[in-house]
């Protein structure tokens, strides 16, 4: 028998990563549960997709949850997710999850660009026990690498804070629980109102206290120009350091920040290959016993080419074709009707164009 997905209101839900002790809090809203009231175990429910393209690189983002009946140790339910080309006729299987949790968890996928349209698939598969449940909140395509982030949105585009009793990774910035912004602007839109991730030392108790930031895993081979923006404020005794984790946990670092640099937002960009998978962890490094100052982050992209590779140098005053930043353009301000810039079509349907002049 073939299960139903059965939309269901809520008035809270709480996104938190497998490493991260902390939530991130969104109101009231619709999910999407498979019905187990008389399901077997082993039962399917299936969601399609309706056709789609992805031309340039893009990010599927998944908010789901499944959970387990009292007792129930083996057997779980299990969430996958599959995709189907136009021109084949099997299923690949792009995703597969079966850890219970008692919140909502956030997988980000990669899709590599192609000419042909797809279906996105997903199966969720019951396991032992009458109350056994997996839900989705959200599932999201946008154009770019699931790596990229400006920290705009609530799921933090997948990175988690791996928890430490006394230096974290923070949002900063905004509204966030109508906290005072530490920052007086970000980098995304220089604005008070827009986020970034910080990590603040004064409350170090233990000689090299470590705060970790830990993006989502690569699922596609990848290599190009990752840059980001930073700033570190009082940070002599604060090492900043970007480092690669694979799937046997195995750490290597590479970038590590020099000089503080100024008070502004500096750029920081290094040379990234990803055969195959793992994640990026941008680690703060307290070496003291006290206040070693503060360390934000915003605006994580990467671009294919090598970072030194002509095409990246520089534009002349006054040029600018918007695919590396904004180059020296700013806005006086930002509002509903301020200037975004953005990879592939808008957002929304019926404006903009269907892609940039400069690329095709």
């Amino acid at each position: 028998m073939l299960l139903l997905w059965v939309l269901k209101f809520s008035n809270v839900h709480a996104y938190r990563g497998q490493e991260d002790e902390c939530s991130m809090l969104k109101g009231p809203g619709h999910y999407i549960y498979v019905d187990t009231s008389f399901a077997k175990q082993g039962e399917k429910a299936v969601l399609l997709s309706s056709d789609l393209q992805a031309e340039e690189w893009s990010c599927l983002r998944l908010v789901y949850q499944i959970t387990t009946s009292p007792g129930s140790s083996s057997d779980t339910s299990r969430l996958n997710l599959y995709v189907r080309f136009e021109d084949e006729s099997f299923d690949r299987l792009l995703w597969s999850a079966k850890e219970p949790s008692d919140s909502w968890l956030i997988a980000s996928l990669d899709l590599q660009n192609s000419s042909k349209k797809f279906k996105i698939l997903i199966e969720g598969v019951l396991g032992q026990g009458n109350t056994a449940s997996i839900a989705l909140f959200e599932i999201k395509m946008t154009t770019g690498y699931c790596i990229e982030c400006d920290f705009e949105e609530n799921h933090l585009c997948g990175f988690v804070n791996h928890w430490n009793p006394n230096v974290n990774w923070f949002v900063g910035g905004g509204n966030i629980r109508n906290s005072p912004s530490v920052l007086l602007q970000d980098h995304t839109f220089k604005s008070e109102l827009g986020h970034y991730m910080y990590v603040d030392s004064v409350y170090v108790k233990h000689f090299q206290e470590v705060a970790q930031l830990i993006s989502p895993k690569t699922m596609a081979p990848m290599s190009g120009c990752l840059s980001f923006y930073y700033q570190l404020q009082q940070g002599n005794d604060n090492s900043f350091s970007l480092y690669t984790r694979d799937g046997a946990g195995l750490y290597e670092e590479i970038w590590k920040v020099g000089q503080p640099g100024s008070a502004a937002w500096n750029l920081a960009e290094v040379e990234f290959s990803a055969p195959y998978p793992m994640e990026v962890v941008f680690m703060s490094l307290c070496k003291s016993f006290w206040d070693c100052g503060l360390v934000a982050l915003d605006d994580i992209t990467i671009e294919l080419g090598s970072c030194l590779s002509p095409e990246r140098l520089l534009p002349a005053p006054g040029e600018c074709t918007f695919e590396q930043d904004e180059c020296a353009f700013t806005q006086e301000r930002r509002d509903r009707s301020s200037w975004y810039r953005r990879r592939g079509e808008t957002p929304t349907s019926y404006t903009g164009p269907k892609g940039d002049h400069t690329t095709g």
